[in-house]
C-alpha cells in the first residue's frame, strides 16, 4: 500500500464587526487570546465609529467557537451586536492586533 494522503482541514474566513462597549476595554487583546487558544488566525482592529473589526480564518468548528467568544467579550466590555460576513482568506499564520 502506498502512503495515505491526509487532507488539511478546510479553512474558512469570516469578517466580524462588533459593536457595543468594545473599545478601551481590552477587546482586541481578548480576541487575540481566544484566537490563539482556538487555533484561529487573523486580525483585530478598532474602527473610527467605535466598533471593532475582526477578520478570522480557521476550520468552521473553530470559527464557531471563536464567534461565541467574540460575543462574550472581555469582562469590562459589553457586546451589543456582531455582524458576520464571509471574507477572503489571507493565509495568515498568527493573530495580529492592528493599530
Amino acid at each position: 500500500m502506498g502512503p495515505s494522503l491526509v487532507n488539511p482541514p478546510m479553512t474558512t474566513a469570516r469578517r466580524y464587526i462588533i459593536s457595543g462597549h468594545v473599545q478601551g476595554v481590552g477587546y482586541r487583546w481578548f480576541a487575540r487570546r481566544a484566537a490563539e487558544r482556538l487555533g484561529v488566525t487573523g486580525t483585530a482592529r478598532n474602527l473610527a465609529d467605535g466598533t471593532v473589526e475582526v477578520v478570522a480564518e480557521a476550520a468552521p468548528g473553530a470559527l464557531a467557537g471563536f464567534r461565541e467568544e467574540l460575543a462574550r467579550g472581555p469582562g469590562g466590555g459589553h457586546v451589543e451586536r456582531i455582524v458576520e460576513e464571509p471574507a477572503a482568506a489571507a493565509g495568515l499564520t498568527d493573530f495580529r492586533i492592528l493599530h
